[in-house]
């Protein structure tokens, strides 16, 4: 056991991205160290019986073979043929001395669309939802099987929805926060991780070493029954992006778990030939290969419903509504401009409400200067064109144009102007065939010359919406509560970091129940189109991706 490799890489590694401990306010409660439960264990790469580095958590499942454990397919145990599974290990106790003995792992099923990490990013793909693995193990040194030995098994069950009142989680965390080598536990609701088949759960403790942990409905300590439906892992390895310890999700049982299950009984290889995996279907139609042809995006009511809708500006001049739900989803798409000549001229375009009436307008840049107004557009169509400003006039300048509510106003009649020298321009009570009054904010500059993209939103929760800008080192700042006095107070979003060098096309709105416009839809290079709900103006808000990318 001392020479174990380690096999939940992707959750303690780096451990400093970990906190030592919760976050005040951000755990609702923290896991409760315990000495454990005779369904449920850990792993090691020898049998030495030092026993000072374990990874991973593993459970016994209920089976007519009576040698199944459970455990997530990222924990690696199908890379090497030497692991041991120890039920409700003891630190410091030599293989004969552990309570019910060591099980060395035989056959590892994983199904095969499942694909491992590769760099630290294959993890959040669709097929996350398949992060189960199952295992069977050979007789302990006594010659009994698994459930023989601990006298009894979790039954393996597919749940109902992905809310769930109590739901206990037992794991291992590792070493380097557990020096006695101790169970953890936690008893908490469940809730379902958006656009994934995966349930989450808030409790502090959970280090690396609990990937497999059992999600248990029924738990009792050290009971010879219960029901599984899920185990820890999934998206990121089975936390969010953060990586902190206090949130962790779990792959919920499906019928391919159940598939699999059934070939571990069986001790045969699942099917190579499976159809790929689609997880849950996308919000959006269409693939990341066609959303690469997203061009522009533009958000606001354009359906008289109080809510955000979006407007996509093809390649191929192909313009089209995708009505909101207000749930964080689409509506099937409206088409308002077939593919054309003309629409591939659009260089940058927003949508505010500059007529003042119940429907949004959509504003265009065209690539010779010339700005133009669409007033209250509808799933019928464009409507009539007004001329802001002719081809050929200073506006060619205009590199971004983002509408918002800059002065305390009620509607979204105001225009944030990024130009190419760097200068910033914000002008008030913008309407059909006037931009109102021209506010400069920011002479021109070098700094804004790398304000790759910028859109605007209400993310501070203030009278005056706030300024998102993405710069060309993937930085992600916000100026809250800007107005015509200046510039909001910076607050930092995101570092400067190569995956947000990727948002190609941004925009914001009012796209969940919340009522507010902080809903992020970021396009990324690859056509994985994302939206973060109820962003913060310093946080990104929880992540539903609405096209998936290419596998």
């Amino acid at each position: 056991m001392a020479n174990a490799r380690p096999l939940d890489a992707l959750r303690s590694a780096p451990s400093t991205h970990k906190h030592a401990m919760p976050a005040a306010g951000n755990a609702s409660q923290n896991g409760t160290l315990f000495g454990g439960t005779r369904l449920v264990g850990t792993f090691f790469g020898s049998s030495s019986p030092t026993g000072t580095n374990w990874s991973c958590t593993g459970s016994v499942i209920d089976t007519p073979t009576r040698n199944v454990i459970l455990t997530a397919a990222h924990c690696g145990l199908g890379y090497s043929n030497n692991y041991i599974f120890v039920p409700k290990f003891i630190k410091g106790a030599g293989p004969d001395q552990q309570p019910y003995g060591i099980f060395h792992i035989q056959h590892v099923f994983i199904d095969p669309r499942y694909i491992p990490d590769t760099g630290h990013s294959s993890t959040k793909k669709p097929w996350s939802d398949l992060d189960t693995a199952f295992a069977r193990v050979s007789a302990n040194q006594r010659g009994r099987q698994l459930q023989d030995a601990v006298g009894g098994g979790l039954t393996f069950t597919q749940p109902t929805g992905y809310n769930h009142k109590d739901v206990t989680v037992v794991g291992y965390p590792g070493k380097d926060h557990n020096g006695a080598g101790q169970a953890i536990k936690c008893t908490v609701p469940t809730t379902q991780l958006p656009g994934f088949r995966q349930m989450s759960m808030t409790c502090g403790g959970y280090y690396g070493g609990v990937s497999g942990s059992p999600w248990i409905t029924d738990y009792q300590d050290d009971a010879r029954t219960g029901h599984v439906i899920g185990n820890l892992g999934g998206y990121n390895g089975g936390g969010n992006d953060a990586d902190v310890d206090y949130i962790s999700y779990a792959p919920a049982f499906g019928s391919d778990a159940a598939n699999l299950l059934a070939d571990a009984m069986a001790n045969q290889d699942p099917p190579s030939n499976l159809p790929p995996y689609q997880g849950i279907q996308a919000k959006l139609p269409g693939g990341a290969t066609l959303w690469q042809h997203a061009k522009l995006l533009a958000s606001g009511d354009y359906t008289g419903n109080r809510r955000s809708d979006m407007i996509v500006v093809w390649s191929d001049g192909e313009v089209t509504l995708y009505p909101g739900d207000g749930k964080g989803g689409f509506l099937p798409e409206r088409r308002l401009q077939a593919p054309n000549s003309t629409w591939t001229h659009t260089e940058t375009v927003t949508g505010g409400d500059f007529t003042g009436s119940d429907l949004s307008d959509l504003m265009v840049r065209w690539s010779d200067g010339e700005v133009t107004l669409y007033p209250d557009v509808s799933a019928s169509g464009l409507s009539g064109e007004v001329q802001m400003a002719p081809s050929g006039s200073m506006w060619k300048n205009a590199i971004q144009i983002s509408a918002g509510q800059f002065h305390n106003g009620k509607y979204a009649t105001d225009l944030m102007v990024r130009w190419v020298d760097g200068e910033l321009t914000l002008y008030t009570y913008v309407g059909a065939g006037t931009f109102g009054t021209e506010n400069r904010l920011l002479a021109p500059n070098d700094t804004w010359k790398n304000a790759t993209l910028l859109t605007s939103g209400n993310f501070s929760g203030k009278a005056n919406w706030d300024v998102l800008v993405r710069w060309v080192d993937g930085e992600l700042d916000t100026y809250v509560a800007t107005s015509t006095a200046g510039l909001g107070a910076e607050a930092r979003m995101r570092d400067p970091n190569d995956l947000w060098k990727h948002d190609l096309v941004m925009t914001a709105g009012n796209y969940t129940p919340n009522g507010f416009s902080d809903d992020l839809i970021v396009r990324w290079s690859d056509g994985e189109t994302t939206l973060y709900a109820d962003t913060a103006y310093t946080s990104l808000g929880t992540e539903n991706t609405l096209v998936y990318p290419a596998s």
